[in-house]
């Protein structure tokens, strides 16, 4: 192997322009973890938020952008049992994504789902990550809920309507175009809300209102929000794309008993992560082996264009997920 690698580093905070190409020094395995020649990197908005100068990475963790990757172990550190080189894995990671390879814990790694191909597979761990741990562990949805998700076109969006269907909930969800509301229907939400036409607050009233909503726009969707719960609602925050801050009663937090609680998934510790992974492992991976849920894919670019990419995200014009084809032979 070379000393060096390929990359896309972060020259500078500013706009997509600012990601341009570099060589790195190739990544070892510290005890517990692999290192993984990426096949596929999944872009994320926390990626462009990082490039922007807004989401400084943990301390431990690269400068290099990407905490999603599919491909296939190269090396395996200390203390690793259950990987070996040559296994075909997703993986989350602490960051370097954009990158031929990258270092993260083995325990962080899933296999890639039965008839998956490696593009789809690095589309999975970040989201699924942030639904299972923020929806389910977080949130508590149940089956028969109404359960409410904003932003149903994203990433976050489409894995969180399929997995809320899946366990037995109604879903619903706002998007901002006609073709974004029917991209959410065809997933299974039963009403998809055009928030440019409707008041989603209304459309929640009129079924009972939301027992769990998940929100990464904040704002003043915020105490939209806790006008669209239900009597012992949950309200779940994972971003806050029009702002952190807003003015709130919390007196209908106590008349109405509702919970307002949030999450991110990047500074959690290993082990955290390492039992979400577990979990996923466990009750999520059989419907994705079954073909019953399924990553959905907005556009594939270059790992060259990454800057292409990243401009691509933020005019959110996409529906589902976009990857970066790191490994040319993939």
């Amino acid at each position: 192997m070379t000393e060096t690698m390929r990359a896309i580093e972060i020259t500078k905070a500013g706009g997509p322009e600012v990601l341009q190409p570099t060589d790195r020094p190739m990544p070892q395995p510290a005890h517990g973890q692999v290192v993984i020649k990426v096949a596929y990197a999944g872009v994320n908005r926390p990626d462009a938020l990082q490039r922007a100068g807004m989401y400084a990475p943990p301390p431990t963790a690269s400068d290099l952008p990407g905490l999603e990757a599919s491909g296939v172990v190269s090396a395996v550190g200390e203390g690793v049992s259950d990987l070996a080189v040559g296994d075909k894995v997703c993986a989350l990671l602490p960051g370097g994504g954009y990158a031929e390879y990258v270092a993260t814990p083995a325990a962080h790694c899933l296999p890639v789902p039965k008839g998956m191909d490696m593009k789809e597979a690095a589309c999975l761990p970040e989201t699924f990550f942030t639904v299972w741990s923020n929806v389910f562990k977080r949130g508590g949805l149940k089956a028969g809920e109404r359960f409410l998700v904003h932003g149903g076109s994203s990433g976050i969006g489409t894995t969180a309507i399929q997995l809320a269907r899946e366990f037995g909930a109604r879903v619903f969800a706002t998007a901002g175009t006609d073709s974004k509301c029917d991209a959410c229907a065809k997933l299974g939400a039963e009403a998809a809300i055009n928030y440019r036409d409707s008041d989603f607050v209304d459309v929640l009233k009129a079924e009972g209102g939301a027992d769990l909503i998940l929100d990464m726009v904040g704002g003043d969707y915020i105490p939209r929000n806790l006008q669209a719960l239900a009597e012992d609602g949950r309200l779940v925050q994972i971003a806050f794309l029009s702002g952190p801050k807003v003015e709130v009663n919390f007196a209908t937090l106590m008349t109405r008993r509702l919970t307002m609680t949030g999450s991110t998934l990047r500074p959690q510790s290993d082990l955290a992560k390492a039992k979400i992974a577990e979990e996923l492992r466990e009750k999520v991976w059989p419907l994705l082996d079954a073909g019953k849920i399924a990553p959905v894919m907005d556009s594939e670019y270059a790992f060259e264009d990454a800057s292409e990419a990243h401009a691509r995200m933020e005019t959110s014009g996409h529906i589902g997920k976009i990857v970066l084809k790191v490994d040319a032979n993939a």
